[in-house]
């Protein structure tokens, strides 16, 4: 990608309102079977949602996905929320416009363009496992391809830490593959 191209790209992203951001190489996503793993074992939703395990491509099928790509870009959004459950809205609000950011790379003639969002889709109030709504607008969350995003974060130099509690401050992010 030409340095005008990538510039134009990051017009594009802040004109989304998405204006902490760094460029990646694919080869730095870093994928694990322990975090699929987790969504299986440790998430209420397992199994209920279209863009959750077990509807998603296997980790092994989202690691050769991501081969496929030149680069990406990855948006850092920090966050605190005073009452906890108003990080949903906001998860759709920040995946939106992750999503209108891929549309528009998308149409300025990076056909493979796919964005991820912060957190699971959460374009319906009520998803069907089988049957999406929106397949258009609906993406998996990182984890549920498998990326690692604490390691993955923390090699592309962003911070992320564990919250211990709902009164830290969170580190949220959300990646457009380009190509």
């Amino acid at each position: 990608m030409t340095k005008a191209t990538a510039e134009r790209i990051e017009k594009m992203a802040r004109a989304n309102d998405l204006k902490d951001y760094k460029w990646i190489q694919p080869r730095s996503i870093i994928t694990g079977h322990w975090v699929r793993a987790k969504c299986v074992y440790g998430c209420p939703r397992y199994g209920q949602k279209a863009c959750c395990p077990p509807e998603v491509p296997s980790v092994a099928e989202c690691v050769n996905f991501f081969r496929e790509y030149k680069s990406g870009i990855f948006f850092h959004f920090a966050r605190k929320f005073k009452k906890p459950k108003t990080r949903f809205s906001w998860y759709r609000e920040i995946n939106k416009k992750v999503l209108d950011l891929e549309k528009e790379v998308f149409l300025s003639g990076f056909y493979k363009a796919i964005g991820l969002g912060s957190g699971p889709c959460r374009i319906c109030r009520k998803c069907s496992p089988k049957g999406c709504m929106h397949p258009d607008k609906a993406r998996p969350s990182m984890e549920a391809c498998g990326i690692d995003v604490f390691a993955t974060v923390r090699a592309n130099g962003f911070p992320i830490e564990v919250l211990k509690d709902e009164s830290c401050q969170g580190n949220y992010y959300g990646l457009v593959m380009i190509d």
